[in-house]
């Protein structure tokens, strides 16, 4: 049986992605992501575990500053598994990062490889970016979507940066390399990603 925090989160997830997305490709990931999570994985027992910049989430995940229902629900039910995450700093090529990206960005998987429902090739994770932060540019095998809980900019390969609005989505083709930045207020992103 999946824990009951993490199943209000994902049914959160998935109506909040399902009313937002608009690209046909998106779509058809987050279809398929969430039946395959209809049917529960065994739980991780791994370690929480919090960053520095983690200070961020509580200005700009606090479920009352959304007028909007299911954004407020994603952050709600998010609060409640929140603690029992593994935060960590991207490993591998930071290229193109921003100054002091190390310290001003984490990343922690919920249901995936080292999240709190190990599963390989459907992974839902979350990043967080403190202001002015640039993510370097990265590709993966994986499509993935991105759920924009407040305003960012993302970039696909050469591309001019696009603006994308709190409660927005934006798709990533496969092995495409991109990119996200924060403005002057931190960035939070839920992602969803499928071989």
């Amino acid at each position: 049986m999946r824990n009951r925090a993490l199943q209000e989160f994902l049914d959160a997830a998935r109506i909040a992605y399902s009313a937002r997305a608009r690209d046909p490709n998106s779509v058809s990931l987050l279809e398929q992501v969430f039946a395959t999570l209809e049917s529960p994985a065994p739980q991780s027992q791994s370690d929480s575990g919090r960053l520095p910049v983690c200070k961020y989430l509580t200005d700009i995940a606090n479920p009352s500053v959304s007028d909007e229902p299911d954004l407020r629900q994603v952050m709600t039910t998010f609060f409640s598994i929140e603690p029992t995450l593994r935060w960590r700093r991207r490993q591998g090529d930071c290229s193109g990062a921003s100054e002091g990206f190390a310290e001003n960005h984490a990343n922690a998987m919920i249901v995936g490889p080292g999240g709190l429902e190990p599963r390989e090739g459907v992974w839902l994770g979350v990043s967080l970016l403190g202001p002015n932060v640039q993510y370097p540019n990265h590709r993966h095998p994986p499509q993935e979507t991105y759920l924009v809980m407040n305003t960012g900019d993302f970039r696909q390969g050469r591309n001019e940066w696009v603006h994308v609005a709190k409660g927005e989505t934006f798709y990533n083709p496969h092995n495409i390399p991109h990119a996200m930045r924060s403005n002057d207020l931190p960035l939070l992103v839920f992602w969803v990603l499928k071989e």
